[in-house]
């Protein structure tokens, strides 16, 4: 009997079955997401770029307030409930703003007017959030950055950058003219008296450019102390606000890196090394009075792919070396092709929640936001956990009294069919932390380095043992081990496909099967439309420790009909002479019926071709094709979806394909059509997490124990999230 799971089943088993074990600390798990297109203005182009950069809250933490860079105004949001948020209008600004904080009734922003970097302008904007007004301006004389407020609220300071044109000299400093620390005094009601400014000079105190300072982020400890990071020149100031003076300033220093991936090649190799490597802060935020950390970017020659904690007078009292960064690797979200400066910490944050002080670093290229306790000075901070947001996140925002952090994500990349950005907003308290769902065990002392998972197979014997393969966003062929016993789940291991002992090339891995030598079968998606290197879908047949024994073309009549959307999965019904290996063609071909893609079967004793037709469902929007294939009794589960994202995705689902009765046909003549049966929506589940809805449902495997998993692919971090969901089912039950 044809028993479909329910919507309500699927989101229950996520929920469950994602969870870290329980834990006796508290965790942070995302509650809702928030889509900035959804706060456009009245005629507002929704097609055009929107973003939430910088975002702060009311001081009574129910409103939002982020900066909208390309839209030139400011956003509010209504998170009265938190876990339904709700859009509440914009303020135009004139000009772009970059940064905001709250005091009172007003949002003072900074906004940048600029006609060129030659020619730096700005003013600060002091908004009325009751009649969302712009009530005053104040001339800044240059070009605004970060922002920050006393925890007094007496005083507001501005990083007044002047930022540098890259296109000019390499981006290579100085390039005046030079930047400052402004300060301001601010009344109670949150109003700015513009006569109350006050230019801090930093210029002639850094080592590099001294005359060009390029000041980035500010933040003020409770003796009203700011400290500025000078991030092109590798610099940190601190200043009295009271008397306007440099109390004291040092070079953020270097650090030397062993055992980082430090090739742009499509692999994660930790076995690199970078010496003397200039920290070249960005974010930076007082842990106490007398300490301060900075995430380390980079931006010029720098970038130190972590964070360190410095005392007030300049001596270095932790710095994480590569520990945040192998985090970033331990859960697939390192981005390999920015390894010049690897996960590029940008984001910070500092609050207390309960007993416990807590760091915020975001990792802008990794798209993920480490979660450290402080355990005071002297002492290295204990890692708690790791947050998923959108693409890039800029903005980091603790809500202490209520529970509540939130990041704001800049990418909007809705222009090429991705999501745009989101405000994300996250509640501490003791339930297990849903996030990560899949992660990597170290070898050798390093994480094991993954990313895009785009097939799944199940041990034939072992129960919770799954193998993987990567996709081309790596440009060696892997087969990862998968511990599904263990929550998160835990690659175990990782086998890289070769051929004459080396790395095999050219492989877009998209499926795996077990064969019946102990070895595996192996689908290569290829690409014959591609200009340069094309490449054809091939079945690939390796032996158990992934050395290529065969590697089987397409007939020459059908690789002609074959497009860029080729094998996207493999499975293995029969034994002997009646062993079949089925392969699931993504999309149409040259010479299929329009709304058909082919299944293909291929009898490895005869070396025979043949396939039938699986019906694909119509798209609203985009296009549906196939991600998977698995042989189940009776016949074949299949991934079906379309290629949309977020709230726009429609279709992702399993469906279950008989076969019986079913012979396929041999290619060049008419192919029969196979039945399908909807056996499972798995967007509750994709939804179910509060984020958005990922569109690459890649991998669907059951185990020895019949238990089923779903695993989305995360493109490799490109254009990406890097978030991966590994989705637990359970027992899947099948039609009889």
């Amino acid at each position: 009997m044809f028993k479909p799971i329910l919507r309500s089943a699927l989101a229950a088993s996520l929920l469950a079955g994602t969870a870290l074990a329980s834990q006796a600390a508290e965790n942070f798990n995302r509650i809702s997401t928030f889509h900035v297109v959804d706060n456009l203005p009245a005629g507002a182009d929704a097609s055009k770029k929107t973003v939430a950069e910088i975002i702060t809250a009311t001081p009574d933490g129910k409103t939002l307030v982020y900066t909208d860079s390309p839209g030139e105004r400011i956003g509010l949001i209504d998170i009265t409930d938190p876990k339904a948020p709700k859009a509440a209008g914009t303020v135009a600004l004139g000009g772009e703003p970059t940064s905001t904080v709250v005091i009172g009734g007003y949002a003072l922003v900074g906004v940048v007017t600029s006609k060129s970097k030659s020619e730096p302008s700005g003013h600060l904007s002091i908004v009325d959030l009751a009649t969302k007004t712009v009530k005053a301006t104040c001339d800044l004389a240059g070009q605004p950055d970060s922002l920050a407020k006393s925890p007094d609220g007496k005083f507001l300071a501005i990083a007044i950058e002047n930022e540098r044109d890259e296109e000019i000299n390499d981006g290579a400093i100085p390039q005046l003219p030079g930047g400052n620390l402004t300060s301001f005094a601010v009344a109670a009601d949150g109003t700015v008296d513009c006569a109350s400014k006050n230019v801090i000079d930093v210029s002639g105190l850094a080592a590099i450019a001294p005359e060009d300072p390029e000041p980035e982020f500010v933040d003020i400890n409770d003796q009203n102390q700011v400290v500025l990071t000078l991030q092109e020149n590798n610099e940190i100031v601190i200043a009295d606000l009271a008397t306007g003076k440099v109390v004291k300033h040092f070079s953020a220093g270097t650090v030397d890196l062993a055992g980082i991936d430090t090739k742009k090649d499509g692999v994660i190799d930790l076995s690199g090394k970078m010496e003397g490597v200039a920290r070249e802060p960005d974010g930076v935020q007082w842990i106490d009075s007398n300490r301060f950390f900075t995430a380390n970017e980079g931006d010029w020659k720098g970038g130190s792919r972590g964070f360190t904690i410095f005392t007030r007078d300049g001596a270095v009292d932790y710095d994480s070396g590569t520990a945040f960064e192998y985090e970033t690797i331990r859960l697939g979200h390192y981005p390999e092709k920015r390894n010049k400066k690897g996960n590029e910490p940008e984001g910070a944050e500092v609050a207390t929640f309960g007993a416990d002080k807590l760091i915020f670093v975001g990792s802008e290229r990794a798209s993920l936001i480490g979660v450290y306790k402080d355990e005071g000075a002297g002492k290295a901070p204990t890692f708690l956990q790791a947050l998923p947001g959108g693409i890039g996140p800029e903005g980091l925002l603790a809500i202490p009294a209520r529970n509540l952090f939130v990041t704001a994500s800049e990418n909007d990349l809705r222009e090429d069919g991705l999501i745009g950005s989101v405000v994300t907003i996250y509640e501490r308290s003791d339930a297990p932390a849903a996030y990560p769902t899949i992660v990597s065990a170290d070898k050798d002392g390093k994480p094991i380095g993954w990313a895009a998972l785009s097939g799944t197979v199940g041990d034939a014997k072992e129960a919770g043992k799954l193998y993987a393969v990567i996709d081309s966003a790596q440009s060696i062929g892997r087969i990862l081990t998968i511990d599904a016993n263990q929550t998160p789940a835990l690659i175990t291991d990782a086998l890289t496909v070769t051929k004459d002992g080396k790395p095999a090339e050219n492989l877009d891995l998209e499926g795996i099967a077990l064969a019946s030598d102990g070895g595996f079968w192996l689908a290569s998606e290829g690409n014959p439309e591609r200009e340069k290197n094309k490449t054809q879908s091939t079945l690939v047949r390796v032996d158990a420790k992934g050395a290529i024994l065969e590697e089987i073309a397409l007939p020459e009549t059908l690789a002609a009909q074959a497009t860029r959307f080729g094998f996207e999965g493999v499975t293995v019904t029969g034994s002997g002479a009646d062993e079949t290996v089925w392969l699931a063609v993504q999309r149409e071909w040259k010479d299929d019926p329009k709304g058909f893609t082919k299944l293909l079967a291929y009898k490895p004793a005869s070396k025979e071709w043949a396939a039938v037709l699986y019906p694909l469902d119509k798209a609203e929007k985009g296009w549906v094709g196939l991600s998977e294939i698995t042989a189940v009794p009776g016949g074949l589960v299949v991934i079906e979806r379309d290629n949309q994202v977020g709230r726009d995705a429609a279709i992702k689902k399993l469906t279950f394909v008989s076969l019986d009765g079913v012979k396929p046909a041999p290619l060049g003549g008419e192919l029969p059509k196979v039945e399908k049966k909807d056996l499972a929506d798995l967007l509750p589940a994709l939804a179910a997490p509060h984020g958005y809805v990922l569109d690459k449902v890649e991998s669907f495997a059951i185990d020895a124990a019949g238990n089923a998993f779903v695993i989305t692919d995360n493109d490799g971090v490109d254009g990406h999230s890097g978030e991966t969901q590994f989705i637990r089912l359970g027992k899947v039950a099948l039609p009889m």
